[in-house]
């Protein structure tokens, strides 16, 4: 009986931390710019379009490599809240997460350390929650990272923060 209850109360952890928490870390950044005042519009509007961009070109890669995600493959349920059936990689979770912690290092070093490690605890959530292999949360990392800096080069962080601030 103790056995069962400490699965569900671990497979309910584990369906948060990969279907919710990198919903918590947009709730954050909103909950930081509307009632704490940390960030300007313009530094929010950089975070978001970072994010945006990093789900998008996940998603465009998704259907350029099809891959079975692991809970068809090995025949278990997935410990999410959906059952996603498209491909597996890269992760679009783990992309936006890196991408959101990213975004934040110059805006402020403590949330940034903070979000990194969330990004971490997202990637390893949707491994352990059987939808995403290890190579799928690095590849979703990398493209969050990778988008980021792509963004920052072309100058359009500066463009969102003159304009919009």
């Amino acid at each position: 009986m103790l056995t069962s209850l400490f699965n569900i109360e671990k497979h309910a952890l584990i369906t948060f931390i990969a279907s919710f928490l990198v919903w918590f870390m947009v709730g954050g950044v909103l909950y930081f710019w509307l009632f704490r005042k940390k960030f300007r519009f313009g530094e929010v509007a950089s975070i978001f379009l970072a994010v945006l961009s990093a789900w998008v070109i996940s998603e465009i890669l998704k259907r350029v490599f099809p891959t079975q995600r692991p809970f068809i493959v090995n025949g278990q349920d997935p410990l999410t809240l959906t059952w996603p059936l498209d491909s597996s990689f890269p992760s679009a979770h783990a992309s936006s997460a890196f991408a959101l912690a990213l975004s934040l290092r110059k805006s402020d070093k403590r949330l940034f350390f903070l979000y990194f490690i969330f990004a971490i605890v997202v990637s390893f959530g949707r491994v352990v929650s059987r939808v995403h292999y290890v190579v799928d949360v690095f590849g979703g990392a990398f493209i969050g990272i990778l988008t980021v800096f792509l963004l920052e080069k072309l100058g359009l962080e500066r463009f969102f923060k003159k304009i919009l601030a």
